[in-house]
């Protein structure tokens, strides 16, 4: 691993299902350090891109780096060093939320005690510490995002790699799991978060790259957004080719 890489390196990356393309060589480096937010519409190859980082799908052609680590070659090596959370948890149901986390913290290596330890601190940071006897089958899906967001955080990652992280999260738990995503940021960690909440986006991330239909259209600093007088919506509604309304419909 070589410090100075980018967190993230994709190289000409190209996903094809049967006769769909799902992503269309994609080339996109993002720096560590950075809070990157990774926007299209509904099925632009948002998902499948982070499935092919993930490991969980093979990339018909292409390269991904992540923190200096080749996949699938060093794939181990990465992912012991990112936490994700997944657009659809990925829970075992009949565990508590408390076994899931030490399973969790156990499976990324830390010793009985310590995964022990951060499962408390944990269940408490996440206000699910009254909920970690409970079994996961009974968790609103708010609770299962927050319980998602803590087994990402156990073994204090590198990168994370966030798909719709705050979806069915109420707004004191999406301002608890922002305001963690921010702190690890100060401390020198790296967010690859997609959301379909633009004002999230904006407030949150440094940077934002549109993907649309599978192809890369845009990457940009938010500040220069800000600069240019647009919000991040007006430049996301542009690129991806507008948006209809109601204008043409009498009755409406």
């Amino acid at each position: 691993m070589v410090a100075t890489s980018p967190a993230i390196r994709l190289v000409r990356l190209r996903k094809v299902y049967g006769q769909r393309t799902a992503v269309d060589d994609l080339s996109l480096e993002v720096p560590r350090g950075c809070f990157f937010g990774f926007l299209g519409p509904n099925g632009a190859g948002k998902t499948t891109t982070i499935r092919m980082m993930m490991g969980l799908a093979a990339p018909t052609a292409g390269e991904i780096e992540l923190l200096g680590f080749r996949l699938p070659e060093q794939a181990v090596e990465a992912k012991q060093r990112i936490g994700l959370v997944p657009e659809e948890s990925l829970l075992f149901d009949r565990l508590t939320g408390a076994e899931f986390l030490e399973f969790s913290g156990r499976m990324y290596g830390l010793a009985r005690n310590v995964a022990r330890e951060r499962t408390r601190e944990l269940l408490e940071l996440f206000e699910l510490d009254q909920e970690g006897g409970k079994l996961i089958a009974d968790y609103s899906k708010g609770m299962r995002k927050r319980l998602a967001m803590a087994a990402a955080l156990i073994h204090r990652p590198e990168l994370f790699l966030l798909d719709e992280p705050f979806e069915g999260v109420d707004a004191v738990g999406a301002r608890l799991m922002k305001d963690i995503l921010l702190d690890q940021i100060r401390r020198g960690a790296t967010v690859f978060l997609t959301s379909h909440v633009l004002e999230v986006v904006e407030r949150l991330c440094q940077r934002v790259a549109i993907l649309h239909e599978g192809r890369l259209v845009m990457e940009r600093e938010v500040g220069d957004l800000r600069g240019g007088g647009e919000s991040l919506e007006d430049v996301f509604v542009r690129v991806v080719g507008g948006a209809k309304t109601a204008a043409g419909l009498d009755w409406l």
